[in-house]
């Protein structure tokens, strides 16, 4: 079933992509890039957020805390929701911000994997071609970053999405620069965004489907929803039976449950500065399983039957289990 039919209120965006689509006939195909599983049969990695802040407001004890873990899990990779260096993203590849609050922070022998980045909307105020650069990968070869992209694990499809072009207030930000290059025009970007997506997730054999973008669809921290990706991304997860959305942007963790499909919400944001107090929790009385204003990051466990989530906070606490288990369809 093609992405956009579906019911919702009309907007201009709305107005704009799905005419774009009339005219989009082919996109390119994301990046893909296999992981493989344990020997027997098992995956894990760690979710962080909102983190590059050159070691400051608890960036290198959050670190610290998910070496302890990585190295108890033995994670197989570690997944950034974005803003991954602040206030404005990088000034270009040899910007000594890489080093200072990547590569100098995590320096613990369990964190020592790759990591699969995405962009943030403080990425895109800065040199954003250099955080995708090749050039970043020979400084510290545990860098990947793509704008959107698929990660097959066997088990499981993780799919990054770049949520950041779909929000249109930062086009009329006059406060701020933002880094265009390369996506323009915007609706046209978007609409292949939201086609190479679709195509996948339809496509994917995948007993767990995972979709990652920087913007929460629900939250009840500080940003709250994005209203652009309920519109135009939430139908496309909820027609391919995703199990988790997985985002920062909101300085918290938390966990939310749909109440009409099977998707997990899950805010990794706390990598360093958190808003603490600043919440809307109050909006989720029904679907709410979890919310924490602090500092802190996630963790993913997969077999092919279960799925197991932890939020720890700064002290190493774990603040909050999930398991699920679903049935095991062999493509074999």
């Amino acid at each position: 079933m093609p992405f956009f039919n579906y019911r919702t209120r009309t907007t201009s965006l709305n107005l704009l992509v799905l005419a774009c689509i009339c005219f989009v006939h082919s996109f390119a195909e994301p990046p893909r890039f296999e992981h493989l599983t344990k020997g027997d049969g098992s995956l894990s990695f760690l979710v962080i957020g909102d983190w590059g802040r050159r070691g400051f407001y608890n960036q290198t004890l959050v670190a610290y805390q998910m070496g302890k873990v990585a190295e108890k899990l033995n994670i197989d990779f570690v997944v950034s929701t974005g803003d991954n260096f602040y206030d404005n993203g990088l000034e270009g590849v040899d910007d000594p911000a890489f080093e200072d609050s990547f590569t100098k922070i995590y320096t613990a022998k369990g964190l020592q994997k790759q990591w699969y980045s995405i962009l943030g909307n403080h990425d895109y105020r800065g040199d954003v071609e250099a955080q995708l650069s090749p050039i970043l990968s020979m400084i510290d070869g545990r860098w990947l970053c793509r704008r959107s992209f698929l990660v097959n694990t066997e088990m499981a499809d993780i799919f990054f999405v770049d949520t950041t072009p779909f929000v249109e207030k930062y086009f009329a930000d006059d406060e701020h620069n933002y880094n265009w290059q390369g996506l323009l025009p915007r609706r046209k970007y978007i609409a292949e965004t939201l086609e190479a997506l679709e195509s996948g997730l339809r496509d994917s054999s995948a007993n767990w489907k995972m979709v990652v973008g920087h913007h929460a669809i629900r939250s009840a921290g500080f940003h709250g929803e994005t209203e652009e990706l309920i519109q135009l991304l939430l139908p496309i997860l909820k027609a391919n039976n995703v199990d988790f959305y997985m985002n920062g942007h909101d300085h918290c963790l938390e966990h939310i449950s749909s109440l009409d499909s099977p998707i997990q919400y899950l805010t990794s944001g706390g990598g360093s500065k958190a808003w603490r107090g600043d919440t809307k929790h109050e909006h989720y009385h029904d679907g709410m399983k979890f919310f924490y204003d602090g500092q802190g990051f996630m963790s993913v466990e997969l077999t092919q039957a279960e799925a197991q989530i932890m939020f720890y906070n700064v002290y190493g606490d774990v603040l909050h289990k999930w398991k699920t288990s679903k049935e095991f369809h062999s493509a074999v």
